[in-house]
Formats: C-alpha cells, sequence, structure tokens
C-alpha cells in the first residue's frame, strides 16, 4: 500500500505510532481528574487537524485492532509502524500504551511493527530487572522516555541524572540503538519545564553509541533544538506534532519550524511521525508530499525540499536507524542522492 504521487513512490515510516487505552474503565481511582485531563489535552491537539478528520470524544478513548488497520495501513500509506510505548501507570491501571498493549497487534502485523520499550531510572533495581525482562521478550531497538511523567512525588527526571545514565548504559549494553524522548508540547498536568532539551544534549555527547530522537523537536524551543542538534551528530529531529499539529493549522509557523530544521539539523536527520491516535497519518503524508516552502520573502533563506528529501524524511531515514528493509523500487538513486 506505499503511497504513489506524480509516478514517485515512497517508503512511508511512521516512527511515532500509538495503540492506546483512555477507557473509563482503566482511569485509576481517585485520578479520574488526570487520566480525564490528559486525553483530553490530546483530544484538543487532535482538533488541529483538518475538520473532516476529527473523530468524536468517545471513539478516541480506544481504537480497535480493525481501526488501527484501516487507519494506519488500508488508508494511511504507512508501510511500517514504530510503537512509543507510554506507560502512566498512576492514572491509567493498566497503562496507556504500553509495550505489552502495543505488542499484542505483532502477530496480526508482525511484519509492519517495530515494538520500542521503555524506562523510567526513579525505579532503580527493579527497573533495571523489567529492563533486562523487556529486552529479553522483545528485542527492542528502541526505548521511548517521558522524563515528565509523574512518579510518587517526583514530577520529572533528567537525562543527566546519575541514575538516568545507569538505564542508558544498561540499555545501550543490552541492543537498544535509539533513544525516542519526548521534548515538545506539554500534556496537563505534566510540567512543561520537564520537557526541556538542554539535557539531551550532554547525554548526546556521553553516549555515542546511541541516537537519540527528540520527539516533537522541543516545540515551542525550536531554536534551543536546532543549535543543539547540529552539533550533536548522534540528535534526530522527531516530526510527530510538527506536522499532525502545525501543517494544516498553523501553515506559516510549519514553514518556519520546518525551515529551521532543515537548515540546522538537516533532512537526513528528520524522521516523519504521525503520533497515531491523536491524527491519522493519511492526510499527513500526502499533504507533506505535497508541501512546499512558501515563496514568502521571510522564507527565502531556507532550503527547499526535493522529491529525494520527502522520501529521506517519510520513511528512509527512519529505515536506516531501525534496519527495516527498503524494496528496491523506493530507494533513492544515486543520482537522486546528489541531488538532495
Amino acid at each position: 500500500m506505499s503511497y504513489e504521487k506524480d509516478g514517485e513512490k515512497y517508503f512511508v515510516v511512521d516512527s511515532h505510532v500509538h495503540f492506546w487505552d483512555a477507557s473509563r474503565e482503566n482511569w485509576v481511582e481517585g485520578a479520574e481528574q488526570y487520566a480525564k485531563g490528559w486525553i483530553d489535552c490530546f483530544y484538543g491537539y487532535h482538533q488541529l487537524g483538518p475538520p473532516e478528520t476529527h473523530w468524536d470524544w468517545e471513539h478516541y478513548l480506544k481504537v480497535s485492532p480493525e481501526d488501527f488497520e484501516r487507519d494506519m495501513f488500508t488508508e494511511g500509506h504507512v508501510d511500517h509502524a514504530i510503537f512509543q510505548s507510554t506507560y502512566l501507570k498512576a492514572w491509567y491501571k493498566n497503562g496507556f500504551n504500553t509495550a505489552d498493549q502495543n505488542a499484542a497487534l505483532l502477530e496480526r502485523f508482525g511484519d509492519r511493527l517495530i515494538v520500542n520499550g521503555r524506562f523510567d531510572p526513579r525505579e532503580g533495581d527493579a527497573g533495571l530487572r523489567q529492563l533486562e525482562a523487556d529486552m529479553a521478550k522483545y528485542h527492542h531497538k528502541g526505548v521511548k522516555l517521558y522524563t515528565a511523567e509523574w512518579n510518587g512525588d517526583s514530577r520529572g527526571y533528567k537525562l543527566t541524572d546519575p541514575e538516568a545514565y545507569r538505564f542508558l548504559q544498561a540499555a545501550q549494553d543490552l541492543g537498544v540503538k535509539n533513544v525516542h524522548v519526548h521534548k515538545g508540547p506539554t500534556i496537563w498536568p505534566l510540567d512543561k519545564d520537564a520537557f526541556d532539551v538542554a539535557d539531551v544534549d550532554h547525554a548526546a555527547t556521553d553516549f555515542q553509541g546511541l541516537n537519540f530522537i527528540v520527539e516533537h523537536v522541543g516545540l515551542p524551543r525550536i531554536e534551543d533544538f536546532c543549535f543543539m542538534a547540529v552539533q550533536e551528530p548522534n540528535v534526530y529531529a522527531g516530526l510527530s506534532v510538527v506536522v499532525g499539529g502545525l501543517m494544516h493549522a498553523r501553515p506559516k509557523f510549519f514553514a518556519k519550524v520546518m525551515g529551521e530544521l532543515l537548515f540546522w539539523v538537516g533532512e537526513d536527520k528528520m524522521l516523519f511521525g504521525g503520533d497515531y491516535n491523536i491524527w491519522t497519518p493519511k492526510w499527513q503524508v500526502e499533504g507533506l508530499v505535497d508541501w512546499q516552502m512558501p515563496d514568502d520573502d521571510q522564507f527565502a533563506d531556507y532550503p527547499r525540499l526535493t522529491t529525494a528529501s520527502k522520501k529521506k524524511i517519510l520513511g528512509l531515514n527512519a529505515a536506516r536507524l531501525y534496519d527495516i528493509p527498503v524494496p528496491a523500487e523506493m530507494q533513492l538513486s544515486d543520482e537522486a542522492v546528489a541531488q538532495a
């Protein structure tokens, strides 16, 4: 079901996908206001997509495997999807979007899915044992970290914390290659400043064997992210929220963000993410393929995207990081690479 437009075929890897359970039955008793507030905030982001893509709130709480198949693979133009696990067990009994929940779809779509794990350094030795067990079970190639997640009395941690370094070293030793870090728009009731990008800089320098994909590119701290990512060869820009949240609702700001990323970080280090099921991927893939930098003077000093650039961003860059096989007809020719 690869996407084709004007004779060009695009291999699409959606590098930021969820299969969450925000149903009322999963809300922790006594924390219902947080469980509801969290998904309500997501639903607000959902409204930033085109009106014809909006769902009703009840459907938004929990989609079925059939919904997932239709939205991602049948209609969504996605060739391969990468699940980013988010636990939030302080508010959701069985977790919001755990590796086990996501892995339930492997039997059905295993050749098109990768399930990433997670860790929380505040869990100490028990957390390390869980990471080892998860790696043995799922052979994770990546982990998703939520530095602002609540844990007991703690409302966040930094990648530079000694315990976080212990976990990063353990993950690297166990075979993890890619660390996806949520650094961007906050979600109520988490603290905005716990998503600051500064700690990525330090960790990326010290862990050259890991790739750090900064999800949501640190928004609204786009300049901070770009000036950090340009100097760190193992820091990548995860475009989830950038495309879904800005391309339709804030087109001029979208052009600015994309321009800064292209100028500083470069098209070889940008990864498409549709952030399902905040949004569906179909309109994002189609929109990004059609998108061009505006001709306005205010955007004149930004690079322009070529077809080869879009192919890299939509899938080839993520395929390289995750060793996903790309059909020969969707790889870039030597000529296309030279012109990109």
